[in-house]
């Protein structure tokens, strides 16, 4: 932990630890805790209380009590789980739980936030993509640095193993008496993780018992070779006569590329401009229809929707700009 706070490219005075009252997370926090005391820096816990199980009043008095072991301050958020958007519990409680520890880091005054994430987590992220038909960034998994709702946060723990963090548990309760959480859902298969867990995972290390580990670097070897692709991506669309503010680019440039580069850039494009990755038929008729077009563009306009974005073809210029709202 304390190599992946040094090698940050400013050392921070203060940061947070995300804490369920899980065994991970509290483990982080006794080790950042420590950490912290070496390098001068202060650190805040922060919890989220989903209220989607009845113990859960219980396990943030179990984070209270964790973080006056310690002599940690501790900023609790309780939310609200919205379920009515198709995303799913799973997803609904991720995107809630970012949200509140955004809003807690804010009113601590921190910028960085350390997460549990460990190398079997890693490991079931990678295969629960390749399952859903993830592409190559996707296969990176859980990076170690990520930015989101204008925070930092660190997985410092991505190549440690769960069963040495469970061993420290153990020794802490013993020395403290304090015990980890357990929450249910980590091991009801109706939930998507946890069915690979429970389920696939037992006959993986029966035949692969070094798995976790296989996979876990095979998602370092995905990031890597994402980090190439997208030097070659900003490469070529510089050479595609971006618009200013990179809204656009000349088709006859593009077609001139490859057809696996012509994809690559133009996923490239459309991240870049905030779009939604189009699913593959969608990805594949809008090439269709660029690659169909008189290179300058003349023959016909161009029009596809694309999930709040218009996708648009204009005098040898392919143009990308947000959706207008209807009229009412």
């Amino acid at each position: 932990m304390r190599r992946a706070l040094q090698t940050l490219p400013q050392a921070p005075g203060r940061f947070a630890v995300a804490v369920s009252g899980g065994a991970d997370s509290a483990m982080l926090a006794l080790h950042a805790a420590a950490v912290a005391r070496e390098l001068g820096a202060g650190v805040v816990l922060l919890h989220v209380h989903h209220g989607l199980q009845d113990a859960a009043d219980g396990w943030s008095e179990q984070v209270a009590a964790l973080a006056d072991l310690l002599g940690l301050p501790l900023r609790q958020a309780r939310v609200a789980v919205a379920t009515a958007g198709g995303k799913g519990v799973e997803a609904a409680a991720r995107d809630a739980r970012y949200a509140a520890l955004a809003r807690l880091a804010h009113e601590a005054g921190v910028g960085l936030i350390l997460l549990a994430h460990h190398r079997n987590d890693q490991a079931e992220t990678v295969l629960l993509r390749l399952l859903r038909g993830t592409g190559l960034t996707g296969m990176a998994a859980m990076a170690p640095l990520t930015a989101r709702d204008g925070l930092a946060y660190l997985r410092p723990w991505l190549d440690q193993d769960r069963d040495a963090i469970l061993q420290a548990a153990r020794r802490f309760a013993d020395a403290t008496g304090w015990h980890a959480v357990q929450d249910p859902t980590n091991a009801d298969p109706r939930y998507t993780r946890a069915a690979l867990r429970e389920l696939l995972a037992p006959v993986l290390d029966a035949r692969w018992p070094g798995w976790r580990a296989i996979v876990a670097r095979h998602a370092r070897h995905m990031a890597e070779a994402g980090e190439i692709l997208d030097e070659v991506a900003r490469a070529d669309l510089a050479g595609l006569a971006p618009g200013a503010d990179g809204a656009s680019f000349a088709l006859a440039a593009w077609r001139a590329l490859s057809p696996a580069r012509q994809v690559h850039v133009l996923r490239h494009w459309l991240q870049r401009n905030g779009a939604r990755m189009p699913t593959e038929a969608r990805m594949n008729d809008l090439l269709r229809q660029l690659r169909g077009l008189h290179s300058l563009g003349h023959d016909r306009q161009l029009r596809v929707e694309q999930a709040g974005h218009v996708i648009r073809c204009h005098r040898g210029r392919v143009w990308i700009e947000p959706r207008p709202a209807p009229l009412r």
